[in-house]
């Protein structure tokens, strides 16, 4: 097998395992005496209502909300499509619709809730006070802020009137079963899309403290409606079951790594940091590797999950794996015995069409035979251009779930 074909099948392994498919058996409530209604959001959460329709042996209806794109067919569940990673009005839409459903639910029904990564721009109600518009500018602004991804939920929950447990508390006093599928360091249920079925208790200054730290002004009007815009109660009780996580998929690559003769170390499920700065340690370790064979020996393959932030400072084309991947290049890119894939497990590397970019020995006789300045790309935030023109980005198209970033460093 070729370097690519090692890195492309670790990927493959790593999206396996994060697949809902016949998950729900092992996990399925007893069925109410009333009605069934499913709802759910993200990008995983067309593939979700599929494979619960399969698993649930009695009707059920509902409506889940997923990104352009990212749809798939179901037979009860209603699947409608919205904008992310910033909210649009197809969003509210959703979001108004949903917030229905499960308010009409009565003690004898029984609501499942699916939530994977994206939901917190999918499934998208504004609190009262706060316009669409307002919130698509708070959003886009976090997304160039670079702040982490604990941060900008924090912000999202102050901002809506569905998420942070407020779902929950409409669909009180029906019975509540929440199938996550998890996208962020920690795999903190109350992090997944914004925890729309979590109830915890905020801190609206704690939100307002952020906002100010990010430098990302709002109007007196917004404050208000922040400081308003109370969590529900954590009493509310609700049933969580965690479906797939990075781990989990990290897990499932290295068992294929070793099936293929590699000595596989994960080095953690929660990266977070810049992900030009994180790609720079993780350089560190391999060049380390390569001279004194600590903290591993070589031949090996370095995995490795999280959600690393890019802040955006240049007008380039690039998501964060591919930023990663830059920076891996330029500080260990020239080692011929080096090959390495970053990509994001929903097929989706930022705003792009590419799932993320990979390298091997040969790149960089290429980058040179072609005059580039992967520095220059970098700097600009053009990491999506740079593997562009070299043929060297990942393409799986939606691959209708999110378990976040995976990176895979071969080490021969």
């Amino acid at each position: 097998m070729t370097d690519f074909h090692i890195l492309k099948a670790l990927f493959d392994s790593a999206l396996d395992a994060a697949v809902p498919d016949g998950n729900f058996s092992r996990l399925r409530p007893p069925a109410p005496k009333g009605k069934t209604i499913v709802v759910g959001a993200g990008k995983a959460a067309a593939k979700m209502a599929a494979a619960f329709e399969d698993d649930w042996p009695d009707t059920c209806h509902g409506l889940v909300v997923t990104r352009y794109g990212h749809a798939t067919a179901t037979r009860h569940i209603e699947v409608v499509e919205a904008a992310h990673p910033v909210p649009d009005q197809a969003g509210v839409d959703a979001a108004t619709r949903i917030a229905d459903l499960v308010s009409s639910a009565t003690k004898d029904d029984l609501v499942i809730c699916l939530i994977s990564g994206g939901a917190s721009a999918l499934l998208s109600l504004p609190a009262t006070g706060i316009s669409l518009k307002e919130k698509q500018d708070i959003n886009q602004a976090l997304l160039r802020s670079g702040a982490p991804i604990d941060q900008m939920n924090t912000v999202r929950k102050s901002l809506s009137a569905i998420k942070g447990g407020r779902l929950a508390e409409m669909a009180h006093p029906a019975r509540l079963v929440t199938y996550l599928i998890s996208d962020v360091p920690g795999d903190a249920p109350s992090a997944i899309g914004s925890g729309p079925t979590i109830p915890e208790t905020g801190n609206p200054e704690h939100t307002l403290a952020i906002l100010q730290s990010l430098d990302i002004p709002v109007s007196d009007r917004v404050k208000q409606a922040i400081l308003k815009n109370l969590a529900p109660a954590s009493s509310i009780p609700a049933t969580v079951h965690m479906m797939a996580t990075p781990m989990i998929s990290l897990e499932a690559a290295a068992n294929k790594a070793r099936s293929l003769g590699i000595t596989p170390y994960i080095l953690g499920d929660a990266i977070e940091g810049e992900a030009r700065e994180a790609a720079r340690v993780f350089g560190g370790i391999v060049r380390s590797i390569l001279m004194h064979d600590q903290p591993f020996m070589s031949p090996c393959v370095l995995l490795s999950g999280g959600e690393t932030t890019v802040t955006v400072k240049g007008n380039g084309r690039g998501g964060r794996n591919a930023e990663f991947l830059l920076s891996l290049f330029e500080t260990i890119g020239h080692e011929p015995r080096i090959a390495a894939i970053a990509c994001d497990t929903d097929g989706i590397d930022g705003i792009e069409d590419n799932a993320g970019a990979w390298f091997d020995g040969t790149f960089t006789a290429l980058v040179r035979k072609r005059n580039l300045d992967a520095g220059s790309y970098l700097a600009n935030n053009d990491a999506w251009t740079f593997f562009h023109q070299l043929d060297r980005l990942v393409h799986t198209g939606p691959t209708l779930t999110n378990v976040n970033d995976f990176r895979a460093i071969l080490i021969k």
